[in-house]
């Protein structure tokens, strides 16, 4: 299991957050999530997925991730 600590730009209030963590939930190789308002530290699966993934998912829920 890998660990990524993701900073995340257009989040304001925990409306934010629950956004994030229920796009980051649907991923397959997302383990663990522990999101607060500007970042999310994730633990995945490296053989189900990646950390592009994981942040294309933050981007499709319309937040901008600045890492």
């Amino acid at each position: 299991m890998a660990e990524v600590n993701i900073k995340i730009e257009g989040m304001s209030c925990e409306h934010c957050v629950i956004a994030v963590r229920k796009a980051l939930s649907g991923l397959p190789a997302v383990m663990e999530s522990n999101v607060k308002i500007g970042s999310a530290l994730v633990k995945y699966d490296e053989a189900t997925g990646g950390v592009e993934d994981i942040k294309k998912a933050i981007e499709k829920a319309e937040y901008k991730v600045t890492e």
